[in-house]
Formats: structure tokens, C-alpha cells, sequence
């Protein structure tokens, strides 16, 4: 259930998704620009994008070559609606060989970044108007354009003599991707398609839809219970909120403490939501039974799977128990939707790990879902929540992984290990937040590897193991950096984790961006 859709008369801007992991971006980029867009699969019917009232489309990249076997192909109503139409690589191949262009694989690849120059003026060419005649880009494609179709004029190529920008009258296609941050001025080449080609406005916020997610949940769940999956997060503490004002206490949030918690955390959840929230909060100690589904796990998608499938099975015990229950409130976000890669997310994305509250809920499931955030990115969220008028201690709480610190333990989870983790962590976030730096990092976590390395602590011999430190910026979560975090600080944590964690004698720090890593280690 999409709650924060459009309203009625309010432009908007179609993605059709072809299966990068980037699509997102592209929506969250235009939506940055105070205009609504939504994702849509890319074999979806024109009945179900004209009710968007699109000003444009978009069609993103995709892992696939034009010339594959099933290839997803370029629906007939892009080229019939009269829609300026915007290509980003896959798309850029299908729009040339659809329109009647020469596409092929090259010898030459072209990935991570590049230089493109411009071969046009501001006078003819809106795509590109107010960029330098040479700017940076990241690529990432194996096919390439050698012949544009008819009507086309070539607007830049890449140091490699590659064609980077074509456009005719009304279709635009780019090789590279704007969307990411390592295309530094493609905000504004999305901007001058979205604003001066397709002659959008800016009026969108995601804080004026409240009343209508809050009326459509109302609408949903009529006379029915409503139970959450309440973790403390933020996306699940909106979620939770949203749903609260809605129905009141018709609905019954679930805390459940699985063991796989951070210090302190289970405690400050039922103080923010039943103490200071007045929410009606259900608290679940089911540590030992998650522990003992992990006994000897080591893979961590093995891992995901038990944990999603023990929340199912928890929610379904505590329903039972609540009496009649029709519907889950779930906290999914856009980034949960693309990585998990579920049918209804996108046919042809590469599933990159399992989310327990998308993946992994099972076909017989007997409530009804709703997921009131689910095209929402994290920063709307919390717009969302400030207006809503949740702590900024929550609005503003790092990322945690659905599995909790089960993903941050390498290898078997034990309770030894966790209490371990849980220490060392303390000090990360407690250093972080006394150096000022909770703010400007996206997200700050430890990890317990299974390494062991000889130390030396009062003149004895030591083999320990090691901890891992990652802290990174973002703005989505769908590309990071590694935050440059002062080293009087990064010594302070090693210092303390040492002496004040026992089995730990070393500390190293990630400094791995995403793209190639992960955020999480697992």
C-alpha cells in the first residue's frame, strides 16, 4: 500500500525501473527537487502510469544488454504518449535501437569514472545547459551507442570517443548516471530535464501528504487491529506513529528483544514509545529462542532467513494472543524494496542480501500489510517524523540492521560474542556522539571478526580477537563513503575497546566506499 503517493492534480515525473540497483536514486534526486516521482516496473501497462499524470519518463539502467534473450524491452506508449522521455544507459541503448540506431558491446568498457565532452552549446542543447564544455561522470555499461537513430545529434562522448549524450526533439538519453553523487553535476542535468524540458514545478514535500497517508490508513484498516513490527528505529517508529494517529489504540505495537540488540536499546525503546509516547507496546523477550535458531549458523543470508522467519513467527504468537489481528505494520523503506529485489520491487534487479521485513515473509502470512513508508527514502522519513513529533533521539537514530548485530558477528552468533560486540559498539557510538560527529555520519557500527592476532598487555602475550570499525556518509544508503572520522577520535575508541572489552587486543578501521562494499559486513 502506497500512502505517500501524489495527490490529485500534482505533477509528476515516471520512472520506468529496468533493474539498477540505482533506480532509486533517480526518484529521490527529482523528488530533492520538489517534484514527485514513482517507480513503476518497466512492463508496466500505460493504464497504470497514466493516472500518475507524468510529465515526463524516465527509463533507468539495468543489468541486461539489449541483445539478451528476454531482454525487457521498451514499452509501445514511451515512444506514442508525446512525453519528453529521458534514457540512462540501458535506457539509452533501448531508445537507439528502438528509434532505429546501431547498439553493440564494446571492446573498450567503460566503469566507474569518466570524462565527458560536450559537443553542443547552451543554445541548442536544454539537456545540458549551464555545464562546463567537459565534466565528470561515472559509468558503468559493456554496450554502447555507435550509430544514434534518425533525428539525433551526438550532445557529448567520453574521453574514449564514445557516444555519452544524444538527443533528438523529445527523447533525451545520457551513458552515464546522474543520479550519483560520483556524477557531481548530474543533479542538474536531472534538473534542467525535469524543470525546463518537462516543465515541472517545484511544490512537492513529503510532510504534506500526512493527512492523506493518515486518511488512507483509516480507510484500510476500517474496523480492524492493526499490529507493528516495532524495533525503535525510525522508519518503524514513524511507521508506528503514522498508523497511532490513524487508528489509535487499535493498534498494538510489538517490541521484540531477539538478544541481537545494541546496549541499553531494549530499555529505551519502551521509555520513548509506551512511557513518553503513550503508545500501546507489547514487550517480547525472545532472546534465547533467536539465539538457539542461530546456534552454528554461519552464513549470513542463513542467517537473515532465521531471524525474518522467527519475527513472522513471533508476530503471529503475539497476535494470537492480542485476539483478532488483520494487518502488520511494517517500516519498509525504498532501499529495504530494490536490495531484496522482490517481484513487486523490480523483475531484473540483482538481489544483493535478504531483508527479514521484505524477503522473508512468508506466502500464507495471514495479515494484511501496511507499509505506509515503503517509496519513502530515509531522509523524507525523517522530515516525516519531526512533523509528526517524534524525539530528534529517535528521528535521527543511525541505521540498524533488521538482524541486529548478528550481521556485525562474523561467523556463529553466540551470546558471548554479542555481549563482546555490545561493548565495543557502546564506545563507538558514546565517542561519536561526544566528539559531535552523530550528524554528519550516516552511520556508525563495530564488528566482531573471528581474526585473532598476538598482542602484548601487561608485558604478557595476548591472542585475541579483532574488531573492525566502520562509519560512513550517505545520503540513502544506496552509495556510502567512509566518514574521515579525526584520528584523535578513531585513537580514542581503539583505546577504550581495548582496555574496557575483554578478548579484544586490536582495532582496525574500514575506509572501503559502497560501491564495492557494503555498508554492513554482512
Amino acid at each position: 500500500m502506497n500512502l505517500f503517493r501524489r495527490q490529485d492534480g500534482q505533477e509528476s515525473i515516471v520512472i520506468l525501473d529496468f533493474g539498477s540497483q540505482f533506480t532509486q536514486l533517480i526518484a529521490r534526486r527529482i523528488r530533492e527537487l520538489g517534484v514527485y516521482s514513482e517507480i513503476v516496473p518497466y512492463d508496466a501497462s500505460w493504464s497504470d502510469v497514466e493516472p500518475l499524470k507524468p510529465r515526463g519518463l524516465i527509463l533507468s539502467g539495468g543489468p541486461a544488454s539489449v541483445y539478451d534473450a528476454g531482454a525487457p524491452a521498451l514499452p509501445d506508449y514511451v515512444v506514442d504518449s508525446g512525453l519528453p522521455v529521458l534514457g540512462i544507459c540501458y535506457g539509452m541503448h533501448l531508445l537507439g535501437l528502438t528509434l532505429g540506431g546501431k547498439v553493440q558491446a564494446t571492446h573498450v568498457r567503460e566503469y566507474g569514472p569518466q570524462v565527458v565532452r560536450r559537443q553542443s552549446s547552451d543554445r541548442d542543447d536544454a539537456l545540458l545547459r549551464g555545464l562546463p564544455s567537459s565534466f565528470d561522470v561515472w559509468m558503468s555499461h559493456g554496450d554502447i551507442v555507435v550509430e544514434p537513430p534518425p533525428g539525433f545529434t551526438v550532445l557529448g562522448r567520453s574521453d574514449t570517443g564514445q557516444i555519452a549524450v544524444m538527443a533528438s526533439e523529445r527523447f533525451l538519453a545520457v551513458q552515464f548516471h546522474p543520479e550519483v553523487k560520483h556524477t557531481p553535476l548530474g543533479v542538474r542535468i536531472l534538473e534542467n530535464f525535469v524543470r525546463h524540458i518537462c516543465g515541472c514545478s517545484a511544490t512537492w514535500v513529503p510532510t504534506s501528504l500526512i493527512p492523506t497517508a493518515i486518511e488512507r490508513i483509516r480507510e484500510t484498516v476500517g474496523d480492524g487491529h492493526a499490529v507493528c513490527a516495532l524495533s525503535g528505529g525510525v522508519d518503524s517508529a514513524v511507521a508506528a506513529t503514522l498508523v497511532h494517529r490513524a487508528i489509535g489504540d487499535r493498534l498494538t505495537s510489538v517490541f521484540v528483544d531477539n538478544g541481537l540488540l545494541r546496549k541499553r536499546e531494549a530499555e529505551d525503546v519502551i521509555d520513548v514509545f509506551r512511557d513518553r509516547l503513550q503508545m500501546n507496546v507489547v514487550h517480547v523477550d525472545a532472546s534465547a529462542r533467536f539465539l538457539s535458531r542461530l546456534a552454528g549458523v554461519e552464513d549470513p543470508e542463513e542467517k537473515r532467513r532465521r531471524i525474518g522467519h522467527e519475527f513472522i513467527a513471533v508476530f503471529e504468537e503475539e497476535a494470537a494472543r492480542l485476539g483478532q489481528v488483520d494487518f502488520l505494520v511494517q517500516g519498509t523503506l525504498y532501499p529495504d524494496v530494490i536490495e531484496s529485489a522482490t517481484p513487486a520491487a523490480s523483475k531484473t534487479a540483482a538481489r544483493i542480501k535478504t531483508h527479514h521485513n521484505v524477503g522473508g515473509l512468508p506466502s500464507n502470512l495471514r495479515f494484511t500489510l501496511v507499509e505506509p513508508l515503503r517509496y519513502l527514502f530515509k531522509d523524507e522519513v525523517r522530515q516525516i517524523g519531526l512533523e509528526l513529533g517524534l524525539p530528534e533521539s529517535v528521528v535521527f537514530r543511525h541505521p540498524f540492521p533488521g538482524p541486529g548485530l548478528a550481521v556485525r558477528v562474523i561467523g556463529e552468533v553466540t551470546r558471548e560474542k554479542l555481549d563482546r560486540l555490545r561493548e565495543a559498539d557502546a564506545i563507538v557510538r558514546e565517542e561519536i556522539e561526544r566528539a559531535g560527529l552523530s550528524r554528519s555520519i550516516w552511520q556508525v557500527l563495530a564488528v566482531l571478526t573471528p581474526l585473532k592476532s598476538v598482542g602484548v598487555m601487561g608485558d604478557g602475550r595476548t591472542y585475541q580477537n579483532m574488531v573492525a570499525v566502520r562509519a560512513v556518509t550517505s545520503d540513502d544508503a544506496m552509495t556510502a563513503d567512509w566518514a574521515r572520522i579525526p584520528h584523535d577520535v578513531l585513537a580514542r575508541i581503539s583505546s577504550r575497546i581495548v582496555n574496557e572489552v575483554a578478548g579484544v587486543n586490536r582495532v582496525v578501521y574500514d575506509i572501503t566506499s559502497k560501491p564495492p562494499a557494503t555498508i554492513e559486513w554482512e
